[in-house]
Protein backbone atom coordinates (compact mmCIF):
# COMPACT_ATOMS: atom_id res chain seq x y z
CA UNK A 1 0.00 0.00 0.00
CA UNK A 2 1.58 2.92 -0.91
CA UNK A 3 2.48 5.37 1.67
CA UNK A 4 1.59 9.08 2.44
CA UNK A 5 3.22 12.17 3.79
CA UNK A 6 1.41 11.27 6.81
CA UNK A 7 3.19 7.97 6.74
CA UNK A 8 6.65 9.93 6.70
CA UNK A 9 6.18 11.92 9.30
CA UNK A 10 5.24 8.97 11.40
CA UNK A 11 8.46 6.81 10.24
CA UNK A 12 10.21 10.19 10.92
CA UNK A 13 8.79 10.38 14.52
CA UNK A 14 9.53 7.16 15.31
CA UNK A 15 13.24 6.90 14.12
CA UNK A 16 12.15 4.73 11.20
CA UNK A 17 14.60 5.51 8.35
CA UNK A 18 12.93 6.18 5.07
CA UNK A 19 14.34 4.87 1.71
CA UNK A 20 14.39 7.22 -0.90
CA UNK A 21 15.66 6.71 -4.59
CA UNK A 22 15.83 8.46 -7.93
CA UNK A 23 14.07 6.32 -11.21
CA UNK A 24 13.24 7.67 -14.24
CA UNK A 25 12.02 4.83 -16.39
CA UNK A 26 9.32 1.79 -16.16
CA UNK A 27 11.68 -0.95 -15.76
CA UNK A 28 13.66 0.67 -12.69
CA UNK A 29 10.38 1.94 -10.88
CA UNK A 30 9.08 -1.68 -11.18
CA UNK A 31 12.16 -3.20 -9.87
CA UNK A 32 12.48 -0.53 -7.06
CA UNK A 33 8.75 -0.52 -5.78
CA UNK A 34 9.31 -4.89 -5.65
CA UNK A 35 12.07 -4.48 -3.74
CA UNK A 36 10.47 -2.10 -1.17
CA UNK A 37 11.20 1.27 -1.53
CA UNK A 38 9.32 3.74 0.26
CA UNK A 39 9.70 6.81 -2.25
CA UNK A 40 11.05 7.66 -5.62
CA UNK A 41 12.41 10.58 -7.17
CA UNK A 42 12.43 11.69 -10.86
CA UNK A 43 15.13 13.94 -10.41
CA UNK A 44 15.69 16.63 -13.30
CA UNK A 45 19.14 14.31 -12.50
CA UNK A 46 18.04 12.47 -15.68
CA UNK A 47 19.42 15.41 -17.68
CA UNK A 48 22.92 13.83 -17.06
CA UNK A 49 22.30 10.15 -16.86
CA UNK A 50 19.89 9.34 -19.35
CA UNK A 51 19.64 12.08 -21.47
CA UNK A 52 23.70 13.01 -21.61
CA UNK A 53 23.49 16.48 -20.70
CA UNK A 54 27.04 17.87 -18.81
CA UNK A 55 24.15 19.48 -16.41
CA UNK A 56 20.53 19.82 -15.68
CA UNK A 57 19.71 22.84 -16.88
CA UNK A 58 18.36 21.87 -20.25
CA UNK A 59 15.82 19.62 -18.65
CA UNK A 60 12.89 21.16 -19.95
CA UNK A 61 8.70 20.29 -18.05
CA UNK A 62 7.89 17.79 -20.93
CA UNK A 63 11.14 15.70 -20.16
CA UNK A 64 10.00 15.52 -16.52
CA UNK A 65 6.57 14.72 -17.64
CA UNK A 66 7.58 12.28 -19.56
CA UNK A 67 9.68 10.10 -17.50
CA UNK A 68 7.33 10.76 -14.26
CA UNK A 69 4.33 9.15 -16.17
CA UNK A 70 6.85 6.40 -17.30
CA UNK A 71 7.68 6.08 -13.63
CA UNK A 72 4.37 6.13 -12.17
CA UNK A 73 3.59 3.06 -14.48
CA UNK A 74 6.33 1.23 -12.88
CA UNK A 75 5.53 2.22 -9.31
CA UNK A 76 1.87 2.53 -9.01
CA UNK A 77 1.97 1.93 -5.36
CA UNK A 78 5.02 3.92 -4.12
CA UNK A 79 5.24 7.68 -3.36
CA UNK A 80 6.24 9.73 -6.67
CA UNK A 81 8.25 13.06 -6.07
CA UNK A 82 8.73 14.96 -9.35
CA UNK A 83 11.27 17.37 -9.95
CA UNK A 84 10.54 20.69 -10.66
CA UNK A 85 13.28 21.35 -13.36
CA UNK A 86 15.47 24.79 -14.02
CA UNK A 87 13.32 28.07 -15.10
CA UNK A 88 9.95 26.22 -14.01
CA UNK A 89 8.93 27.64 -11.12
CA UNK A 90 11.44 30.62 -11.14
CA UNK A 91 9.68 33.46 -13.08
CA UNK A 92 6.65 33.59 -10.75
CA UNK A 93 4.47 31.81 -8.64
CA UNK A 94 1.70 31.76 -10.94
CA UNK A 95 4.29 29.54 -13.36
CA UNK A 96 5.48 28.09 -9.96
CA UNK A 97 1.97 26.53 -9.63
CA UNK A 98 1.02 25.86 -13.39
CA UNK A 99 3.80 23.71 -13.55
CA UNK A 100 3.47 21.83 -10.40
CA UNK A 101 -0.20 21.00 -11.23
CA UNK A 102 0.81 19.46 -14.24
CA UNK A 103 3.24 17.05 -12.52
CA UNK A 104 0.38 16.24 -10.21
CA UNK A 105 -2.52 16.25 -12.43
CA UNK A 106 -0.78 15.05 -15.76
CA UNK A 107 1.94 12.20 -14.49
CA UNK A 108 0.64 11.39 -11.15
CA UNK A 109 3.16 12.67 -9.02
CA UNK A 110 2.32 12.28 -5.24
CA UNK A 111 4.63 15.66 -4.99
CA UNK A 112 6.83 17.86 -6.30
CA UNK A 113 10.47 19.16 -5.17
CA UNK A 114 12.53 22.58 -6.21
CA UNK A 115 15.34 23.69 -5.17
CA UNK A 116 17.09 26.25 -3.36
CA UNK A 117 15.74 29.15 -0.40
CA UNK A 118 15.15 32.84 0.52
CA UNK A 119 12.24 34.92 0.03
CA UNK A 120 11.25 34.16 -4.05
CA UNK A 121 11.57 29.88 -3.12
CA UNK A 122 9.66 30.31 0.13
CA UNK A 123 6.82 32.41 -1.70
CA UNK A 124 7.01 29.47 -4.43
CA UNK A 125 6.73 26.71 -2.02
CA UNK A 126 3.81 28.48 -0.18
CA UNK A 127 1.93 29.34 -3.24
CA UNK A 128 2.32 25.81 -4.28
CA UNK A 129 1.15 24.25 -0.95
CA UNK A 130 -1.65 26.53 -0.93
CA UNK A 131 -3.66 24.66 -3.78
CA UNK A 132 -2.89 21.61 -1.87
CA UNK A 133 -0.01 20.21 -3.56
CA UNK A 134 2.86 18.99 -1.46
CA UNK A 135 5.88 20.08 -1.97
CA UNK A 136 9.57 18.78 -0.71
CA UNK A 137 12.25 21.89 -0.50
CA UNK A 138 15.55 21.30 -1.52
CA UNK A 139 19.05 23.11 -0.01
CA UNK A 140 22.05 22.34 0.40
CA UNK A 141 24.15 21.32 -3.08
CA UNK A 142 21.77 22.68 -5.06
CA UNK A 143 22.59 21.84 -8.71
CA UNK A 144 19.94 24.46 -10.28
CA UNK A 145 22.32 26.78 -8.17
CA UNK A 146 25.60 24.98 -9.17
CA UNK A 147 27.07 28.60 -10.90
CA UNK A 148 25.79 30.54 -7.34
CA UNK A 149 27.82 28.02 -5.83
CA UNK A 150 30.91 27.84 -7.45
CA UNK A 151 30.26 24.30 -8.77
CA UNK A 152 29.17 21.10 -7.21
CA UNK A 153 30.60 21.48 -3.95
CA UNK A 154 29.91 20.85 -0.56
CA UNK A 155 28.13 23.26 1.93
CA UNK A 156 27.81 24.48 5.13
CA UNK A 157 31.72 23.34 6.30
CA UNK A 158 31.47 26.61 8.50
CA UNK A 159 29.55 27.01 11.38
CA UNK A 160 28.32 30.09 9.79
CA UNK A 161 27.34 28.59 6.78
CA UNK A 162 25.58 25.57 8.61
CA UNK A 163 23.44 28.24 10.85
CA UNK A 164 22.41 29.71 7.13
CA UNK A 165 20.84 26.16 6.06
CA UNK A 166 19.33 25.64 9.55
CA UNK A 167 17.85 29.13 8.78
CA UNK A 168 16.59 27.89 5.08
CA UNK A 169 15.39 24.48 6.40
CA UNK A 170 13.11 26.71 8.65
CA UNK A 171 12.16 29.03 6.35
CA UNK A 172 11.17 26.05 3.91
CA UNK A 173 9.04 24.31 6.66
CA UNK A 174 7.15 27.98 7.32
CA UNK A 175 6.08 28.24 3.87
CA UNK A 176 4.85 24.86 3.91
CA UNK A 177 6.95 22.18 2.67
CA UNK A 178 5.93 19.04 3.70
CA UNK A 179 9.48 17.68 3.86
CA UNK A 180 13.16 18.79 2.93
CA UNK A 181 16.23 16.86 1.26
CA UNK A 182 19.79 18.08 2.23
CA UNK A 183 22.39 17.31 -0.08
CA UNK A 184 25.68 17.65 0.37
CA UNK A 185 26.95 18.88 3.73
CA UNK A 186 28.64 17.43 6.77
CA UNK A 187 27.10 14.59 8.90
CA UNK A 188 26.98 17.47 11.61
CA UNK A 189 25.15 19.52 9.85
CA UNK A 190 22.28 17.52 9.07
CA UNK A 191 22.09 15.88 11.86
CA UNK A 192 21.40 19.57 13.10
CA UNK A 193 18.59 20.63 10.30
CA UNK A 194 16.82 17.06 11.25
CA UNK A 195 17.04 17.85 15.23
CA UNK A 196 15.54 21.15 14.93
CA UNK A 197 12.81 20.20 11.98
CA UNK A 198 9.28 19.67 12.42
CA UNK A 199 9.00 17.95 8.89
CA UNK A 200 10.91 14.84 7.61
CA UNK A 201 14.30 15.36 5.84
CA UNK A 202 15.60 13.43 3.63
CA UNK A 203 19.78 13.35 3.26
CA UNK A 204 22.17 12.59 -0.14
CA UNK A 205 25.31 12.82 1.02
CA UNK A 206 24.05 14.63 4.83
CA UNK A 207 25.41 11.64 6.83
CA UNK A 208 22.94 9.10 9.00
CA UNK A 209 21.15 10.99 11.11
CA UNK A 210 18.53 12.58 8.69
CA UNK A 211 14.94 10.77 8.87
CA UNK A 212 16.19 8.94 5.21
CA UNK A 213 18.13 8.37 2.65
CA UNK A 214 18.53 9.29 -1.13
CA UNK A 215 20.73 8.03 -3.64
CA UNK A 216 20.65 8.27 -7.98
CA UNK A 217 20.16 5.00 -8.77
CA UNK A 218 22.45 4.93 -11.42
CA UNK A 219 25.44 6.25 -9.08
CA UNK A 220 24.78 3.35 -6.61
CA UNK A 221 24.29 0.22 -8.84
CA UNK A 222 27.22 1.58 -11.12
CA UNK A 223 25.78 2.09 -14.13
CA UNK A 224 26.61 5.98 -14.48
CA UNK A 225 30.30 6.37 -14.54
CA UNK A 226 31.48 9.94 -15.75
CA UNK A 227 32.51 10.77 -11.64
CA UNK A 228 31.23 8.93 -8.52
CA UNK A 229 30.22 11.45 -5.19
CA UNK A 230 31.83 11.03 -2.43
CA UNK A 231 28.76 9.97 -0.54
CA UNK A 232 27.81 7.19 -2.95
CA UNK A 233 28.17 3.67 -2.09
CA UNK A 234 28.07 1.02 -4.82
CA UNK A 235 25.72 -2.01 -4.73
CA UNK A 236 26.03 -3.64 -7.93
CA UNK A 237 28.45 -3.12 -10.58
CA UNK A 238 25.62 -3.44 -13.35
CA UNK A 239 27.85 -0.65 -16.45
CA UNK A 240 30.24 -3.52 -15.96
CA UNK A 241 27.65 -6.35 -16.41
CA UNK A 242 26.31 -4.50 -19.44
CA UNK A 243 29.58 -4.07 -21.02
CA UNK A 244 31.03 -7.92 -20.71
CA UNK A 245 27.15 -8.96 -21.93
CA UNK A 246 27.35 -6.29 -25.23
CA UNK A 247 31.09 -7.07 -25.64
CA UNK A 248 29.92 -11.12 -25.42
CA UNK A 249 27.14 -10.45 -28.17
CA UNK A 250 29.34 -9.20 -30.53
CA UNK A 251 31.59 -12.03 -30.05
CA UNK A 252 28.77 -14.62 -30.63
CA UNK A 253 27.10 -12.34 -33.71
CA UNK A 254 30.64 -12.00 -35.53
CA UNK A 255 31.47 -15.08 -35.13
CA UNK A 256 28.15 -17.04 -35.79
CA UNK A 257 27.74 -18.86 -33.08
CA UNK A 258 24.84 -16.70 -31.88
CA UNK A 259 21.61 -17.58 -33.47
CA UNK A 260 22.12 -21.08 -32.26
CA UNK A 261 18.92 -22.16 -35.29
CA UNK A 262 18.25 -25.27 -33.04
CA UNK A 263 17.83 -23.29 -29.81
CA UNK A 264 17.05 -19.47 -30.69
CA UNK A 265 14.90 -19.75 -34.18
CA UNK A 266 10.80 -20.89 -34.60
CA UNK A 267 9.91 -24.07 -36.10
CA UNK A 268 8.61 -25.82 -39.86
CA UNK A 269 7.96 -28.48 -40.26
CA UNK A 270 9.96 -30.52 -42.91
CA UNK A 271 6.68 -30.87 -45.43
CA UNK A 272 6.40 -26.92 -45.42
CA UNK A 273 10.37 -26.38 -45.47
CA UNK A 274 10.43 -28.91 -48.55
CA UNK A 275 7.47 -27.01 -50.08
CA UNK A 276 8.89 -23.59 -49.54
CA UNK A 277 12.03 -25.20 -51.51
CA UNK A 278 10.01 -25.97 -54.18
CA UNK A 279 8.52 -22.50 -54.41
CA UNK A 280 11.57 -20.50 -54.35
CA UNK A 281 13.41 -22.98 -56.63
CA UNK A 282 10.81 -22.28 -59.38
Amino acid sequence: MKKSIIDFRKMAAENKKIVYLTAYDYLTAKYQEKAGVDMILVGDSLGMVQLGYETTYPVTMEDMLSHCKAVRRGAPETFIVGDMPYMSYQISDQQAVENAGRLTKEALCDCVKLEGAGLEIAGRVRAISNVGILVMGHIGLTPQFAAELGGYKAQGRSADAAVKLIRQAKELEEAGACSILVEGVPAAVGEAITRQAGIPILGIGAGSHTHGQLLIYADMVGLYDNFTPKFVKQFAHVGQQLQEAFQEYCREVRSGSFPDDSVHTYKMSADEVEKLQRITEA
